[in-house]
Protein backbone atom coordinates (compact mmCIF):
# COMPACT_ATOMS: atom_id res chain seq x y z
CA UNK A 1 0.00 0.00 0.00
CA UNK A 2 1.03 4.12 -0.47
CA UNK A 3 2.66 5.23 2.74
CA UNK A 4 1.02 6.10 6.10
CA UNK A 5 -0.76 9.45 6.06
CA UNK A 6 -2.14 11.77 8.26
CA UNK A 7 -5.62 13.94 7.21
CA UNK A 8 -5.43 17.58 6.26
CA UNK A 9 -8.25 18.38 7.26
CA UNK A 10 -10.95 16.93 9.63
CA UNK A 11 -14.26 17.31 11.21
CA UNK A 12 -17.85 16.75 12.00
CA UNK A 13 -20.78 17.45 9.43
CA UNK A 14 -23.89 18.01 11.51
CA UNK A 15 -27.28 16.18 10.11
CA UNK A 16 -30.17 18.62 11.65
CA UNK A 17 -31.72 15.02 12.59
CA UNK A 18 -29.26 13.90 15.39
CA UNK A 19 -25.96 12.72 14.42
CA UNK A 20 -22.64 13.93 13.75
CA UNK A 21 -20.98 12.80 10.81
CA UNK A 22 -16.78 12.65 11.27
CA UNK A 23 -15.10 12.96 7.92
CA UNK A 24 -11.65 13.38 6.88
CA UNK A 25 -9.50 15.01 3.82
CA UNK A 26 -6.19 13.00 2.37
CA UNK A 27 -3.98 13.39 -0.11
CA UNK A 28 -3.56 16.20 -2.32
CA UNK A 29 -6.21 19.11 -2.32
CA UNK A 30 -6.19 19.56 -5.72
CA UNK A 31 -6.13 16.13 -6.38
CA UNK A 32 -8.79 13.64 -8.28
CA UNK A 33 -11.99 13.71 -5.75
CA UNK A 34 -12.61 10.34 -4.43
CA UNK A 35 -14.56 8.70 -1.50
CA UNK A 36 -14.23 5.82 0.79
CA UNK A 37 -17.39 3.71 1.90
CA UNK A 38 -16.19 1.40 4.90
CA UNK A 39 -17.61 -1.80 5.67
CA UNK A 40 -20.22 -3.18 7.79
CA UNK A 41 -22.42 -1.53 8.20
CA UNK A 42 -21.12 0.35 11.54
CA UNK A 43 -17.17 -1.11 10.85
CA UNK A 44 -15.80 2.50 10.63
CA UNK A 45 -12.79 3.69 8.75
CA UNK A 46 -8.74 3.05 10.14
CA UNK A 47 -5.87 4.77 9.04
CA UNK A 48 -5.24 1.65 6.99
CA UNK A 49 -7.77 2.54 4.70
CA UNK A 50 -6.09 6.06 3.44
CA UNK A 51 -3.25 3.87 2.08
CA UNK A 52 -5.61 2.75 -1.21
CA UNK A 53 -5.02 5.80 -2.86
CA UNK A 54 -1.93 7.52 -4.51
CA UNK A 55 -1.80 10.62 -1.97
CA UNK A 56 -0.43 13.03 -5.34
CA UNK A 57 -2.78 11.95 -7.15
CA UNK A 58 -6.08 11.62 -5.03
CA UNK A 59 -8.01 13.76 -2.91
CA UNK A 60 -9.64 11.52 -0.71
CA UNK A 61 -12.49 11.85 1.53
CA UNK A 62 -12.94 9.15 4.11
CA UNK A 63 -16.43 9.42 6.72
CA UNK A 64 -17.71 7.24 9.54
CA UNK A 65 -21.01 6.41 8.76
CA UNK A 66 -23.74 6.99 11.52
CA UNK A 67 -23.31 5.85 14.66
CA UNK A 68 -20.15 4.41 14.39
CA UNK A 69 -16.10 4.99 14.62
CA UNK A 70 -15.88 8.58 15.31
CA UNK A 71 -19.44 9.69 14.95
CA UNK A 72 -21.88 10.34 17.41
CA UNK A 73 -24.24 9.21 18.96
CA UNK A 74 -22.72 5.99 19.70
CA UNK A 75 -24.46 2.89 18.23
CA UNK A 76 -27.85 4.82 17.56
CA UNK A 77 -30.25 3.50 14.94
CA UNK A 78 -32.45 6.37 14.89
CA UNK A 79 -32.41 8.08 11.83
CA UNK A 80 -30.13 5.46 10.21
CA UNK A 81 -31.13 4.02 6.66
CA UNK A 82 -29.25 3.61 3.59
CA UNK A 83 -31.23 6.90 2.55
CA UNK A 84 -30.02 9.12 5.07
CA UNK A 85 -25.99 7.53 4.11
CA UNK A 86 -26.66 8.28 0.70
CA UNK A 87 -27.86 11.78 1.41
CA UNK A 88 -24.64 12.46 3.86
CA UNK A 89 -22.30 11.24 0.69
CA UNK A 90 -24.26 14.37 -1.26
CA UNK A 91 -23.68 16.55 1.14
CA UNK A 92 -20.19 15.68 2.16
CA UNK A 93 -19.67 15.71 -1.84
CA UNK A 94 -20.96 19.39 -2.15
CA UNK A 95 -19.67 21.10 1.00
CA UNK A 96 -16.29 19.31 1.86
CA UNK A 97 -15.23 17.77 -1.45
CA UNK A 98 -16.47 20.40 -3.39
CA UNK A 99 -16.75 18.50 -6.26
CA UNK A 100 -19.03 17.95 -9.33
CA UNK A 101 -17.81 13.84 -9.16
CA UNK A 102 -16.37 11.65 -7.32
CA UNK A 103 -15.14 8.35 -7.87
CA UNK A 104 -16.84 5.76 -5.32
CA UNK A 105 -15.08 3.16 -3.81
CA UNK A 106 -16.41 0.49 -1.63
CA UNK A 107 -16.35 -3.17 -0.08
CA UNK A 108 -18.36 -5.73 1.33
CA UNK A 109 -21.09 -3.00 2.88
CA UNK A 110 -19.17 -0.12 1.06
CA UNK A 111 -19.62 -2.08 -2.28
CA UNK A 112 -23.87 -2.12 -1.04
CA UNK A 113 -23.67 1.49 -0.41
CA UNK A 114 -21.40 2.53 -3.46
CA UNK A 115 -24.13 0.69 -5.82
CA UNK A 116 -27.37 2.61 -4.11
CA UNK A 117 -25.19 5.73 -4.20
CA UNK A 118 -24.79 6.00 -7.44
CA UNK A 119 -27.98 4.45 -8.38
CA UNK A 120 -29.41 7.55 -6.77
CA UNK A 121 -26.80 9.91 -8.41
CA UNK A 122 -25.34 8.28 -11.77
CA UNK A 123 -23.89 11.63 -12.83
CA UNK A 124 -22.00 12.33 -9.45
CA UNK A 125 -20.05 9.22 -9.78
CA UNK A 126 -16.88 9.25 -12.14
CA UNK A 127 -15.99 5.66 -11.70
CA UNK A 128 -16.62 3.01 -9.16
CA UNK A 129 -14.72 0.33 -7.54
CA UNK A 130 -16.63 -2.67 -4.95
CA UNK A 131 -15.17 -5.34 -3.63
CA UNK A 132 -16.24 -7.80 -1.95
CA UNK A 133 -20.26 -7.65 -3.55
CA UNK A 134 -23.17 -7.64 -0.92
CA UNK A 135 -26.43 -6.74 -2.26
CA UNK A 136 -28.63 -7.83 0.80
CA UNK A 137 -30.68 -10.35 -0.83
CA UNK A 138 -32.37 -12.71 1.89
CA UNK A 139 -30.31 -15.44 0.35
CA UNK A 140 -26.92 -13.60 0.89
CA UNK A 141 -28.19 -12.93 4.93
CA UNK A 142 -29.63 -16.75 5.20
CA UNK A 143 -25.91 -18.24 4.00
CA UNK A 144 -24.03 -15.78 6.54
CA UNK A 145 -26.48 -15.31 9.83
CA UNK A 146 -28.80 -18.73 9.53
CA UNK A 147 -27.27 -21.27 7.47
CA UNK A 148 -24.63 -21.73 4.96
CA UNK A 149 -21.51 -20.26 6.40
CA UNK A 150 -21.89 -22.22 9.44
CA UNK A 151 -20.80 -25.31 7.36
CA UNK A 152 -17.64 -24.01 6.47
CA UNK A 153 -16.98 -22.77 10.25
CA UNK A 154 -18.69 -25.18 12.62
CA UNK A 155 -16.12 -24.52 15.52
CA UNK A 156 -16.77 -20.49 15.21
CA UNK A 157 -20.78 -21.10 14.87
CA UNK A 158 -20.94 -22.39 18.18
CA UNK A 159 -19.64 -19.11 19.83
CA UNK A 160 -22.55 -17.27 17.42
CA UNK A 161 -25.57 -19.72 18.42
CA UNK A 162 -24.06 -19.55 22.03
CA UNK A 163 -26.07 -16.79 23.09
CA UNK A 164 -29.49 -17.62 21.65
CA UNK A 165 -31.63 -20.76 22.64
CA UNK A 166 -32.15 -22.82 20.76
CA UNK A 167 -36.13 -22.25 20.77
CA UNK A 168 -34.97 -18.94 18.70
CA UNK A 169 -32.32 -20.23 16.45
CA UNK A 170 -35.09 -20.82 13.54
CA UNK A 171 -34.53 -16.59 12.78
CA UNK A 172 -31.17 -15.60 14.11
CA UNK A 173 -30.84 -12.17 12.84
CA UNK A 174 -34.06 -11.25 14.82
CA UNK A 175 -32.96 -13.45 17.69
CA UNK A 176 -30.08 -10.80 17.77
CA UNK A 177 -31.95 -7.84 17.41
CA UNK A 178 -33.70 -8.06 20.55
CA UNK A 179 -30.78 -8.64 22.38
CA UNK A 180 -29.03 -5.88 20.84
CA UNK A 181 -31.52 -3.50 21.48
CA UNK A 182 -32.17 -4.56 25.23
CA UNK A 183 -32.42 -2.22 28.00
CA UNK A 184 -29.31 -4.48 29.52
CA UNK A 185 -26.11 -3.59 28.50
CA UNK A 186 -24.33 -7.17 29.71
CA UNK A 187 -27.06 -8.55 27.58
CA UNK A 188 -26.02 -6.42 24.41
CA UNK A 189 -22.54 -6.53 25.09
CA UNK A 190 -22.45 -10.36 25.52
CA UNK A 191 -24.95 -10.32 21.70
CA UNK A 192 -22.45 -7.64 20.51
CA UNK A 193 -19.08 -9.62 20.56
CA UNK A 194 -20.53 -12.91 19.79
CA UNK A 195 -21.77 -11.21 16.37
CA UNK A 196 -18.77 -9.83 16.12
CA UNK A 197 -16.25 -12.37 16.76
CA UNK A 198 -18.25 -14.71 13.86
CA UNK A 199 -17.69 -12.05 10.93
CA UNK A 200 -13.73 -11.26 12.52
CA UNK A 201 -13.10 -15.17 12.48
CA UNK A 202 -14.60 -15.43 8.83
CA UNK A 203 -13.39 -12.52 7.00
CA UNK A 204 -10.10 -14.16 6.00
CA UNK A 205 -8.61 -17.27 3.79
CA UNK A 206 -6.62 -17.99 6.87
CA UNK A 207 -7.19 -16.90 10.40
CA UNK A 208 -6.03 -13.59 10.76
CA UNK A 209 -5.28 -12.04 14.63
CA UNK A 210 -5.43 -8.84 13.34
CA UNK A 211 -9.11 -9.01 12.09
CA UNK A 212 -9.99 -10.88 15.25
CA UNK A 213 -8.95 -7.87 17.26
CA UNK A 214 -10.17 -5.05 14.99
CA UNK A 215 -13.61 -4.48 16.62
CA UNK A 216 -13.22 -6.87 19.89
CA UNK A 217 -13.33 -3.89 22.27
CA UNK A 218 -17.15 -3.63 23.84
CA UNK A 219 -17.66 -0.12 22.25
CA UNK A 220 -16.88 -0.99 18.69
CA UNK A 221 -18.68 -4.36 18.85
CA UNK A 222 -21.64 -3.06 19.91
CA UNK A 223 -21.80 -0.26 17.48
CA UNK A 224 -21.11 -2.77 14.86
CA UNK A 225 -23.24 -5.66 15.67
CA UNK A 226 -26.28 -2.99 16.24
CA UNK A 227 -25.77 -1.06 13.11
CA UNK A 228 -25.26 -4.01 10.88
CA UNK A 229 -27.99 -5.83 12.22
CA UNK A 230 -30.40 -2.92 12.10
CA UNK A 231 -29.83 -2.66 8.68
CA UNK A 232 -30.02 -6.46 8.29
CA UNK A 233 -33.46 -6.74 10.24
CA UNK A 234 -34.96 -4.52 7.49
CA UNK A 235 -33.07 -5.77 4.43
CA UNK A 236 -30.59 -2.83 4.07
CA UNK A 237 -33.86 -0.36 3.93
CA UNK A 238 -33.90 -1.70 0.05
CA UNK A 239 -36.38 -3.84 -2.17
CA UNK A 240 -35.20 -7.46 -2.30
CA UNK A 241 -33.07 -7.59 -5.82
CA UNK A 242 -33.22 -4.21 -6.12
CA UNK A 243 -29.74 -2.81 -6.57
CA UNK A 244 -28.89 -5.85 -9.33
CA UNK A 245 -32.28 -4.68 -10.84
CA UNK A 246 -30.97 -1.31 -11.08
CA UNK A 247 -27.65 -1.70 -12.33
CA UNK A 248 -28.72 -0.64 -15.81
CA UNK A 249 -28.41 2.77 -14.01
CA UNK A 250 -24.39 2.44 -13.85
CA UNK A 251 -24.12 1.73 -17.35
CA UNK A 252 -21.77 4.18 -18.79
CA UNK A 253 -19.94 4.48 -15.62
CA UNK A 254 -16.49 3.51 -15.62
CA UNK A 255 -16.11 0.50 -12.88
CA UNK A 256 -14.08 -2.14 -11.33
CA UNK A 257 -15.30 -5.29 -9.44
CA UNK A 258 -13.34 -7.39 -7.20
CA UNK A 259 -13.88 -10.34 -5.47
CA UNK A 260 -12.09 -13.55 -3.67
CA UNK A 261 -12.90 -16.79 -4.88
CA UNK A 262 -13.51 -17.77 -1.27
CA UNK A 263 -14.90 -15.47 0.07
CA UNK A 264 -17.08 -17.14 2.84
CA UNK A 265 -19.36 -13.50 4.24
CA UNK A 266 -20.21 -12.55 0.56
CA UNK A 267 -19.90 -15.51 -1.63
CA UNK A 268 -18.82 -14.76 -5.19
CA UNK A 269 -22.16 -15.72 -6.60
CA UNK A 270 -23.46 -11.81 -5.77
CA UNK A 271 -20.44 -10.46 -7.60
CA UNK A 272 -21.04 -13.09 -10.80
CA UNK A 273 -24.67 -12.06 -10.64
CA UNK A 274 -23.22 -8.18 -10.46
CA UNK A 275 -20.72 -9.14 -13.55
CA UNK A 276 -23.90 -10.44 -15.82
CA UNK A 277 -26.04 -7.32 -14.76
CA UNK A 278 -23.62 -4.73 -15.53
CA UNK A 279 -21.12 -6.48 -17.98
CA UNK A 280 -19.43 -2.72 -18.58
CA UNK A 281 -17.30 -2.91 -15.56
CA UNK A 282 -14.32 -4.89 -15.56
CA UNK A 283 -14.44 -8.17 -13.24
CA UNK A 284 -12.03 -9.73 -11.10
CA UNK A 285 -12.20 -12.92 -9.59
CA UNK A 286 -9.23 -13.70 -7.01
CA UNK A 287 -8.33 -16.96 -6.72
CA UNK A 288 -6.47 -17.44 -3.68
CA UNK A 289 -8.55 -14.85 -1.77
CA UNK A 290 -11.58 -14.74 0.95
CA UNK A 291 -13.30 -11.52 1.79
CA UNK A 292 -10.50 -8.96 3.38
CA UNK A 293 -9.66 -5.83 1.53
CA UNK A 294 -5.98 -6.35 2.66
CA UNK A 295 -5.60 -9.95 1.48
CA UNK A 296 -2.89 -9.95 -1.17
CA UNK A 297 -4.59 -10.52 -4.38
CA UNK A 298 -7.46 -8.25 -3.47
CA UNK A 299 -5.26 -5.66 -2.43
CA UNK A 300 -3.17 -5.42 -5.73
CA UNK A 301 -6.58 -5.78 -7.65
CA UNK A 302 -7.15 -2.28 -5.30
CA UNK A 303 -4.36 -0.50 -5.75
CA UNK A 304 -3.68 -1.19 -9.81
CA UNK A 305 -7.81 0.04 -9.94
CA UNK A 306 -7.44 3.30 -7.48
CA UNK A 307 -3.95 3.60 -9.69
CA UNK A 308 -5.94 3.24 -13.24
CA UNK A 309 -8.88 5.53 -12.25
CA UNK A 310 -5.85 8.74 -10.94
CA UNK A 311 -4.64 9.08 -14.42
Amino acid sequence: MYPEITPYADGFLNTEDGHRVYWELCGNPAGKPAIFLHGGPGGGCSAVHRQLFNPERYKVLLFDQRGCGRSTPHASLENNTTQHLIHDMERLRTEVLQADKMLVFGGSWGSTLALAYAQTYPRQASEIIVRGIFTVRQEELRWFYQEGASRLFPDHWEGYLAPIPENERHDLISAYHRRLTSDDRKVQLAAAQAWTQWESHTITLLPSAAHQQAHAADDAALAFARIENHYFMNQGFMEEGQLLRNAHLLHGIPGVIIQGRYDACTPAKTAWDLHNAWPQAEFHLVDDAGHAFDEPGILAKLLAATDKFSR
